[in-house]
This record gives structure tokens, sequence and C-alpha cells, in this order.
């Protein structure tokens, strides 16, 4: 099954719209234009956990992993570019997500049906984190995300406290490591692309 969905947000593992546990940062609220303001932009994929030990076995497939938002405030959706190191070669991605205002949710149309995943903004504007599979305690999981392909045990502790909430070992997360990305080339050259479309038009 693949987990890129997971691993940089939204790939094809069916999520299903449920209550969140009853965690204080695990509590989800609406999305608001705001939100959407401080979503937008690049991010790295920094870690996760899951109570699924075939997710964490497959999580160990990417080596780093970085990704473009780009919300339409109108439209409510997000337009998603991510790149992806697996198996130090470099896998590029672009899709749209929708934006669930009130449910706190994004969601990709994929496979016939709607795949969904909660968006939790943290006290650190330099971070959130998305939670799976939250009606299902036999496999529900937390990733993180940060501005930066660093983070310091601060920036962490709030997603190592929903792994505490969840019942997730510490043991269990999976880190990146942004120093094998072999997307940056690709990152670059797209970038350069984008720079004379914009001179051209």
């Amino acid at each position: 099954m693949a987990l890129s969905w997971v691993l940089t947000v939204l790939s094809l593992l069916p999520l299903l719209e449920a209550q969140i546990p009853l965690c204080a940062n695990l509590v989800p609220v609406p999305i608001t234009n705001a939100t959407l303001d401080r979503i937008s932009g690049k991010w790295f994929y920094i870690a996760s956990a899951f109570r699924n030990e075939e997710y964490n076995k497959s999580v160990h497939e990417i080596q780093a992993a970085f990704f473009y938002f780009t919300p339409n405030k109108t439209e409510d959706t997000i337009f998603l570019r991510e790149y992806q190191t697996r198996q130090n070669q470099c896998i590029y991605n672009s899709s749209y997500l929708n934006v669930q205002r009130e449910n706190g949710t994004i969601s990709k149309y994929e496979g016939g049906q709607e795949h969904f995943t909660h968006l939790l903004i943290l006290r650190d504007m330099k971070t959130f984190m998305l939670a799976f599979k939250v009606n299902d305690e036999k496999n529900w999981g937390v990733s993180v995300y940060a501005d930066k392909p660093e983070t310091t045990e601060e920036q962490l502790g709030e997603f190592y406290e929903a792994l505490d909430c969840l019942r997730i070992p510490r043991s269990d997360v999976v880190y990146t490591d942004q120093k094998k990305d072999k997307c940056e080339p690709l990152e670059r050259q797209h970038e350069k692309e984008k720079k004379q479309e914009e001179g051209e038009s």
C-alpha cells in the first residue's frame, strides 16, 4: 500500500474522518484563512509513528521528504507539490487537496473515495502535525512537519505528547534525514522554470 500520503501528506491510505481521542493537542479546530496562511509554503517531513507495524516498517523507505502547500482560500483547496527521496532516488508528485474547514481536516479524492487526515496546528508556529486513522486504535498514528529540516527537542515536544497520549512508544518514531535528500536539483530546476514562466507572462 502506498504511503506517500501518510509520509508527506495524503497518499493512498484510506483514512476515515472520526473523533480524535481526548488529548489536549489532538483536538481538531476549524481551519480558517489564517490557518491556510500559516501552512502555506515549504515544509519538511520530520518524523512519524504508527501503531500499525506494517506502516512503521514502510516509513523506513522514506529517507527525506519536503513539500509545498499553496492554498486557494476561495475554493478551499491546497495545491501540493511533494519531493521524496526513496532508495537514493527523487520522486516528485503534485496533486490537489480539499479543505474541510469546520472539521479541521484535509483530504484527497482518489481511488473512488475521499481520504481524510486531521490537521493539528501546534503552539510552535514553525511546525504542524497530521493525525491518521484516529478511529482505529490498532492503526492510528501521527506525523510532524517543520519549516526547516532540523528541529529542536522543544519543537518536537507536542509530537511526543501526542505519542504518549496515543500510547505509541517513542522508540517507534521513524525520523527522516535531509542529508540524504536527492530532490534538491529537481526543486531548483522547477523553481527556475517557474521564474521563466513568470517572466514570459
